[in-house]
């Protein structure tokens, strides 16, 4: 089936089943636009196919999708027209994929980051095995946890998704099923015959049942008591003082606040805005919201040093501005958050 996308992306129509699979495991699956464009042309599609009973989406490789294709935002460099298209089509698909009416199945089977969680957790079911490692690492190259990351983030009890959202930290299939990113676990090696049961008619939930092994989850319960009290404080600073009071005995406190001191002042004040903003917004919202951000981080520059020294320079140390936490001018955070003077994203 031709959707387009060339060879990044394959489209099949087995039994029942509308199969995607992301092909690109060289390049660990990162999504490009030719991918976003092309699966949202497969959804309009298959949306009305009497034929499609659902739709299934794997990888192949040993990364899910370790997130959108950044490099070619970095060399297109600020003010660029190609840039804001790709994300303003990743975004429209991200709220397709969430409001798309049969049942839309990911099996993640290794890492997914950033764009990959947004071609994957919006849907309806979402099924990781125990090589899947989850995580929004945004915040560490300049940049937010966008495709989603303020509707998805929001909904992890107990500021579980706050804490990802500010620290980056990876996860694993048991802490994404018990915070409720993932709806199933499964062993990997059940894979090829869960799939074959889901070319087959009959009713989606009964045959992901047949299949689902509960994972233990990873996070201790103690831990999971410090990130609630820590997280749910209700302004950034105050999530920072309460981590600073306890880090001169607490391991996971110190460590944590260590991780922070490390993101992006700027992008840090954002996340933490759009996360508590999104717990009372709807998907759309959420991503015009995350469309206004996106236009100022494009303008800005954390998000080009950010790339530099995650993937340019691997590795190298980078550096931010303002460089402190102290520095950040809360206007500035605001003007992030303004609406668009050529109007807000049109979904």
């Amino acid at each position: 089936m031709d959707f387009g996308g060339g060879d990044e992306i394959r489209f099949e129509h087995i039994g029942m089943a509308g199969v995607v699979t992301l092909t690109r495991p060289k390049a660990l699956n990162a999504i490009t636009h030719n991918m976003v464009k092309a699966l949202s042309r497969a959804l309009d599609a298959w949306k009305t196919d009497t034929q499609v009973m659902r739709v299934v989406v794997k990888a192949e490789g040993r990364a899910f999708s370790a997130g959108g294709d950044i490099m070619d935002v970095y060399q297109a460099g600020p003010g660029s027209a190609t840039s804001l298209a790709f994300f303003a089509d990743e975004y429209r698909l991200n709220a397709q994929i969430a409001r798309f009416p049969k049942p839309y199945i990911t099996l993640i089977d290794g890492i997914v980051m950033g764009g990959g969680v947004g071609v994957s957790f919006h849907g309806s079911h979402r099924v990781m095995t125990e090589n899947a490692q989850f995580a929004m690492p945004e915040v560490g190259i300049g940049f937010f946890p966008d495709v989603g990351g303020s509707h998805l983030l929001p909904d992890l009890g107990g500021s579980f998704g706050m804490y990802l959202g500010l620290t980056g930290n990876r996860i694993r299939y048991g802490d994404a099923l018990w915070s409720g990113l993932a709806t199933h676990t499964i062993q990997a090696q059940y894979i090829g015959a869960l799939l074959e049961e889901l070319f087959e008619p009959g009713e989606t939930d009964l045959t992901l049942r047949e299949t689902f092994m509960a994972a233990r989850r990873e996070t201790d319960r103690e831990t999971l008591e410090k990130i609630a009290r820590h997280f749910s404080r209700p302004s950034l600073d105050a999530v920072l003082e309460s981590l600073e009071r306890d880090a001169a005995d607490d391991e996971f406190a110190a460590k944590t606040l260590a991780t922070m001191r490390l993101r992006s002042p700027t992008s840090l004040n954002v996340a933490f805005r759009q996360i508590t903003a999104g717990s009372t917004m709807s998907m759309d919202d959420c991503m015009r919201m995350e469309f206004r951000i996106l236009n100022r981080m494009l303008d800005g520059r954390d998000f080009y040093e950010g790339i530099r020294a995650a993937i340019v320079d691997k590795g190298s140390t980078p550096v931010w501005s303002p460089a402190t936490l102290e520095e950040i001018d809360p206007a500035a955070i605001d003007a992030y958050f303004a609406p668009l003077p050529n109007g807000d994203l049109e979904l």
